[in-house]
């Protein structure tokens, strides 16, 4: 069977579920200073002169605000590792913070009953870990398990939620907490004038979200329970290092932005989708929505074209790329917030890219 002819097929049975988790809380949140999209076009065309001729990027976006750690006027100049580093730990740890607290209240559960604590990002470092510091905070058992993640990108929301739900599956009784933080804006560098720094400065935004995972074996579903994981699958394709990552200096990272991105997915995704689907024993027809990370209006649309999906299917991503922008990897978690909230129901495909290139895919029951 074809993606396209199975389409048009909902779901009529129980799908088949690899997982005893369940998404016991999901929170999120983002930075105080808000960015609208105007405003980053004209600052932008300010700090890159040579390219304002390519002012209709910020315009084609599908974005209308972001949201960013530092206030506007930071941005116009240079920093340097040191000073970058010191904001990231400080503001990743706040947002951090914020999301596990909410997540945990969602859960209606206590700090003491977690664990696991899995903390991803790919917009700083931090030793002792993000994950360590977090613990002076909150009042997570001494014996919790922990896990730092870094460099997934964009994808790191969906791969850490797939990886977290394994870690919950290994743990019969537990909850695991996954956090993942990104604050992109710290990495625009004022004395980049490339064409990658300046789509970056159209797309990329600050924001973090928190998911608490429930191992169900044994037991009844909860009825506090927000959905069950389904199933996942990575993809990697090879010799694709130049399409997304970091290019380091000495004054931070700067993104690495190849523009043969949407030409890799129309040639590859498709193949990789069906793989997920057969190795699943599901077909695109049983989903009743697609909670894509929106990497940008130019990256939805091309898997809307691919999938034959219409513009309401991914409705969730298209309302998150707006109001928030590409966050990185708390952006896929954002779109499965607001389907929980809006009262989505049924079998629901989150899908994400990163550096490396990957797709990484997991099928939710909401």
């Amino acid at each position: 069977m074809t993606l396209k002819t199975t389409r048009a097929i909902r779901a009529s049975r129980r799908l088949k579920v690899d997982f005893d988790v369940e998404i016991a809380g999901v929170a999120t949140a983002v930075p105080e200073h808000a960015l609208p999209q105007a405003d980053a076009a004209r600052r932008a065309k300010h700090l890159f002169p040579g390219l304002a001729d390519y002012e209709a990027l910020f315009r084609n976006t599908g974005i209308e605000m972001r949201y960013t750690c530092q206030p506007a006027e930071w941005y116009e100049r240079e920093h340097g590792w040191e000073e970058r580093t010191e904001i990231f730990v400080h503001q990743a740890l706040d947002l951090l913070e914020e999301v596990a607290r909410g997540a945990v209240c969602a859960a209606d559960i206590e700090f003491k009953d977690i664990g696991a604590i899995v903390v991803n990002t790919i917009t700083g470092l931090s030793v002792p870990s993000l994950d360590a510091k977090l613990m002076n905070r909150l009042d997570l058992p001494a014996s919790v398990e922990r896990l730092p993640v870094f460099g997934l990108g964009c994808g790191g929301g969906v791969a850490g939620l797939a990886r977290s739900a394994r870690y919950a599956q290994a743990m019969p009784g537990a909850h695991v907490l996954f956090l993942t933080v990104d604050l992109c804006s710290l990495c625009l560098r004022v004395n980049d004038p490339s064409m990658a720094m300046f789509v970056s400065a159209a797309l990329f935004g600050d924001g973090a979200a928190g998911v608490v995972l429930r191992n169900t074996k044994g037991t009844r579903q909860a009825s506090g329970g927000r959905g069950r994981i389904i199933a996942t699958r990575d993809h990697f394709w090879r010799d694709t290092e130049h399409i997304m990552g970091w290019d380091i200096r000495h004054d931070g990272f700067g993104v690495g932005l190849s523009p043969d991105l949407p030409l890799l997915l129309r040639r590859n995704l498709k193949p990789a989708v069906q793989a997920f689907l057969d190795a699943s024993g599901m077909s695109l027809g049983e989903f009743n929505g697609f909670l894509f990370h929106p990497g940008g209006a130019k990256v939805l649309k091309t898997v809307q074209s691919l999938l034959e999906l219409r513009r309401d299917d991914l409705a969730y991503s298209w309302s998150v790329l707006r109001d928030f922008g590409n966050m990185s990897s708390p952006t896929a978690l954002f779109t499965l917030d607001q389907a929980l909230k809006a009262g989505a129901s049924g079998p629901h495909l989150m899908a994400a890219f990163g550096p490396g290139f990957s797709a990484y895919f997991l099928a939710v029951e909401l």
